[in-house]
């Protein structure tokens, strides 16, 4: 289906045009900053990285270690006087700033959110010549004034319009403006039931437990003669089959990706290039075609297959990491960074608003959609991770330590829950690639480093130090330890999604699974047969949760094409256009984003 563009067509213009309105560079370095205070340079960082580790209330300022500030006095509209600070909240990033407004006479503080458009080629000062910003790029300096002149300012007309990205400056920076998300119809009901309903919860996870096993489960009729999708030593590996089941074809009815396989064609656990979009590949596997060797290894930590889940369709995704980058963003609500219900009592500090010192996370603005101006590059949505509600340990070990171990995430190099030790953790690093690793407290020394993260949980599959093949999380078949979320027998079958990296001689690819029901038994066995160094759990329980769509282009408009045709529900409809999610309008949840890579200047 086609993408509704007619959305974003006002966000392409917008208040705070560059001096002259036409938006052009004009020579020169700009003004000097004035920093703010100059005697504390040296000591900065210590001191905020001790601001950052202590247990102590905090604002989610204080909660950036590497932030960077300057200020300067300033004069508005009718010579009123006030003080500026503009905040790069994480220099190495240069993606999000927090500009600050004082005004006396009288007294009142405006914050903007602002995010730069071009963050690894653009700099953004502070510039009270004009009365505003200097932007600089390619050796020159763009001026463009906010706070002087007649008439409402720039930032002003920005926060008026609504507009999750206000175009501002020339669309050199855009104001990230707060904006309310989309709720599913399974969201709001649980919601309602949880907070107006005595006994709520209970009934959530009886129809959990009880109503949507096996509600999305997918067997995939016999196909016919097998379609061979070639050899190329730019695919993926393969997965490693059980030889029974080598020449085993399948009918995958709910797929909703064009890779050019004939209906009823599809051989178990190989790729398939996706049309329109190369670098992007799709496979359908199912657990009981793994092979013995690997259902026979680590029986201490993964339980043997059921009949059902062992029979059940996967469907599995490989994107290219030399041709897409990956990004990761916050919904508009979740997934929150106050306590979980599920942190015990001896883990809580009562005098913390949330486990890392913050309650809010204003005036930095989450709004739950990629921003308009990468619409060109988008390749692919998948949503996230857990809840903050159930992303915290009941139990085990990681319950009793680190006020209960809930799971961290940053966006743009903004820290908003802090990466937790032992914990699953997929992110990006300033130069753009994608790993995946159990993350240690000394991964804490090279933080700096990271621009984007989400943990979820333990480990499905790591890379054994000693044979450097991949082998089964400790924690696969624990289900209160692992917090794999299931019923109290743990062995609730459900729908799950996952992620996972695999290395060839050439290529990385980032892959990720839907597994119409599997325990998390059944999604390690999967991804070792992919021979992924390290796999993670995602999301679980319904279609919304599991949501992975990838946009292809066909005469200017945006295709969107769903892994599982029922996907489609989550979207917007008007006639015979789509507005997608994550893409089209703000949602509530978090999700990853992937865009196509940049050809090099």
């Amino acid at each position: 289906m086609t993408l509704a563009c007619g959305l974003w067509a006002s966000a392409t213009r917008g208040a705070g045009d560059l001096v002259g309105g036409t938006g052009d560079l004009v020579g020169g370095t700009g003004p000097s900053v004035v920093r703010v205070p100059a005697v504390e340079e040296a000591p900065v960082l210590p001191r905020q990285w001790a601001e950052y580790q202590a247990d102590a209330p905090k604002t989610i300022l204080e909660l950036q270690p590497f932030r960077s500030a300057t200020g300067t006095a300033i004069i508005g509209p009718g010579g009123r006087r006030g003080f500026a600070t503009l905040t790069n909240l994480n220099p190495r990033v240069n993606a999000w700033y927090l500009l600050t407004l004082a005004w006396t006479e009288p007294e009142e503080t405006e914050a903007y959110h602002l995010e730069n458009a071009r963050p690894g080629a653009q700099e953004i000062r502070l510039d009270a010549a004009s009365g505003g910003l200097a932007i600089v790029a390619d050796g020159m300096t763009a001026h463009c004034p906010l706070w002087q002149g007649p008439g409402p300012s720039g930032l002003h007309q920005a926060r008026s319009s609504r507009l999750p990205y206000a175009p501002l400056c020339g669309d050199r920076l855009s104001v990230r403006n707060t904006v309310a998300g989309t709720f599913t119809t399974i969201e709001r009901v649980t919601g309602f039931l949880r907070d107006h309903v005595w006994g709520g919860d209970r009934i959530v996870t009886f129809v959990r437990e009880h109503v949507y096993q096996d509600a999305y489960a997918e067997q995939g009729a016999a196909g016919g003669e097998a379609f061979e999708p070639g050899v190329s030593p730019l695919a993926p590996r393969a997965a490693r089959l059980d030889p029974g089941e080598r020449s085993t074809t399948v009918h995958p009815a709910d797929l909703g990706i064009d890779a050019g396989s004939p209906p009823g064609r599809f051989l178990l656990g190989r790729w398939y290039p996706v049309n329109g979009l190369p670098g992007m590949y799709v496979s359908v596997m199912r657990p009981g075609a793994v092979p013995p060797d690997i259902l026979a290894s680590s029986r201490r930590t993964v339980n043997a297959l059921d009949s059902v889940e062992s029979q059940a369709l996967d469907y599995l995704v490989a994107m290219d990491l030399d041709q897409f980058e990956l990004h990761f963003a916050l919904g508009t609500d979740y997934p929150q960074v106050a306590w979980s219900a599920r942190t015990l009592e001896s883990a809580r500090d009562p005098r913390l608003p949330g486990p890392d010192g913050i309650g809010s996370v204003a005036p930095v603005v989450v709004n739950g959609m990629v921003n308009p101006a990468l619409l060109g590059r988008s390749a692919a949505t998948f949503a996230g991770g857990f809840k903050r509600e159930h992303g915290a340990f009941r139990y085990g070990a990681l319950a009793q330590i680190h006020h209960g171990s809930h799971y961290g995430f940053m966006e743009r190099g903004v820290v908003f829950s802090k990466l937790q030790p032992g914990l699953a953790t997929l992110y990006v690093r300033t130069d753009g690639r994608v790993d995946m690793k159990s993350w240690t407290a000394a991964d804490d020394a090279w933080l700096d480093g990271i621009q984007d993260a989400r943990q979820n949980g333990l480990a499905l599959i790591e890379t054994d130090p000693r044979t450097r093949m991949p082998v089964p999380g400790s924690m696969v078949n624990q289900w209160g330890a692992g917090n794999w979320s299931g019923s109290v027998d743990e062995r609730l079958r459900t729908l799950r999604g996952g992620a996972c990296l695999q290395e060839t001689a050439t290529r990385r690819f980032l892959l990720f699974g839907y597994f119409s029901t599997a325990t998390p038994s059944a999604m390690a066995r999967v991804f070792q047969a992919y021979q992924c160094s390290y796999a993670m759990q995602l999301d679980i329980n319904a279609l919304e949760h599991t949501y992975f769509a990838l946009y292809t282009h066909d005469q200017g408009h945006l295709v969107v094409q769903h892994l599982v045709d029922g996907m489609a529900e989550v979207d917007r409809k008007g006639g015979e256009q789509l507005a997608p999610r994550f893409l089209g309008f703000p949602d509530d949840r978090d999700f990853f984003y992937v865009l196509r890579r940049e050809a090099a200047p």
